[in-house]
């Protein structure tokens, strides 16, 4: 058995190498030589598994450590009889950090308080549903749209496009992007859907790069439709607009998953769907060694704060946002590079706050958020 493995694929090394004979390389190099005699191919998602790389190969199975599969023709190795899986999940928690960075971040720039402003999610999979949990916990009022779920689910928990266009105040996309059909969403996010949004409403885009369409949003954020945007996922990455990097508040080079929590659960799904397809009996594989952040604690004196205050430091503390955001702006050209060798950022439940003059009610809610105390 001949596994192919893109090396940006952290906590792999020797899960795979007892069963099989293991080829390590970028995903950039997997060619359809080198796929030929695979068996299986475990990448993330700038290898494009499609027609050009897998026929004539031996390859049975695909695996990607990623949510998003857009990079493998689905279609094709549906009709090869090549398995394929993706892993659903496994950042959701990370993006969900980015999200409340972001909110937190904007509110600081704004001076706004979030427990008086509506947030319109868009997609309420994995990640658009940890986002509206996150944002309840904080007081935000929440608006969901998920036309799949809600023809399956009925109408009591999301709304329409119309009614977060007219009452959102920040509007966060978490689709796949869809390129036809009844739920497409390619460029979901353009001059009609803007038009009719808020006047000074926030856009966020942590989705795919062409939910958004670019010219749109510069032109709103020109005429001040959209006050700020925060752009994580854009169009023609790594080539993305250099206009719409220095108007944007935030922008980030498609890293609101790479947590190295989200990362290791996304190799951990893969290791597992090979050790399944394959009867490797490595069916419970789980990432045993992630990297530490410098500290873990965080230390907060609430002392004349208010919650959102509180909030913010804690926030804040386990993932500054604006750290990467100065990156790209200043260094746009190693776009690949930011995300191949992204620093160590861990989710909530790893940090632990040490509280004084902190209200019973905002500790009980910084338990829910995740941390521990």
């Amino acid at each position: 058995m001949k596994v192919i493995i893109d090396n940006k694929i952290p906590y792999i090394q020797g899960a795979l190498e007892p069963f099989a004979e293991v080829v390590y390389l970028p995903g950039s190099e997997t060619t359809k030589e080198i796929a030929k005699n695979a068996d299986a191919i475990i990448t993330r998602t700038r290898t494009l598994c499609n027609a050009e790389l897998l026929k004539d190969s031996k390859v049975k199975m695909i695996a990607t450590a990623t949510i998003g599969f857009d990079h493998i023709d689905t279609q094709y190795c549906n009709e090869a009889g090549i398995e394929w899986t993706n892993a659903p999940g496994c950042n959701s928690w990370s993006v969900a950090q980015y999200i409340m960075a972001t909110l937190f971040s904007i509110a600081k720039r704004k001076r706004l308080q979030l427990d008086e402003l509506t947030i319109g999610i868009v997609g309420a999979g994995n990640v658009g549903s940890k986002v509206a949990k996150l944002s309840t916990l904080i007081g935000m009022n929440v608006l969901v749209n998920d036309p799949p779920r809600q023809r399956i689910e009925g109408d009591t928990n999301f709304v329409s496009l119309k009614e977060i266009q007219e009452n959102a105040d920040i509007v966060t996309f978490h689709t796949p992007l869809n390129k036809t059909g009844e739920d497409k969403t390619y460029h979901l996010a353009n001059e009609d859907f803007i038009s009719n949004c808020k006047k000074n409403v926030v856009f966020i885009n942590s989705s795919r790069g062409g939910v958004m369409d670019t010219k749109s949003i510069l032109n709103a954020l020109n005429n001040g439709k959209i006050s700020e945007a925060i752009i994580d996922c854009w169009e023609n990455e790594p080539n993305i607009n250099l206009e719409l990097l220095e108007k944007a508040f935030i922008t980030t080079p498609h890293i609101a998953g790479y947590s190295k929590d989200g990362k290791a659960k996304g190799t951990s799904m893969s290791i597992q769907a090979i050790s399944r397809k394959f009867h490797l009996g490595i069916d419970n594989w789980e990432c045993s060694t992630i990297e530490k952040p410098e500290n873990s604690i965080i230390s907060i004196n609430g002392k004349g704060k208010s919650k959102q205050a509180i909030l913010s430091e804690a926030i804040l503390s386990t993932y500054p946002i604006q750290e990467d955001s100065n990156r790209l702006k200043t260094s746009v050209q190693t776009f690949e590079k930011q995300r191949g060798d992204y620093p160590v950022r861990r989710e909530f439940p790893y940090y632990k706050i040490e509280a004084s003059n902190v209200p019973s009610e905002i500790i009980e809610l910084l338990k829910r958020l995740g941390f521990q105390i």
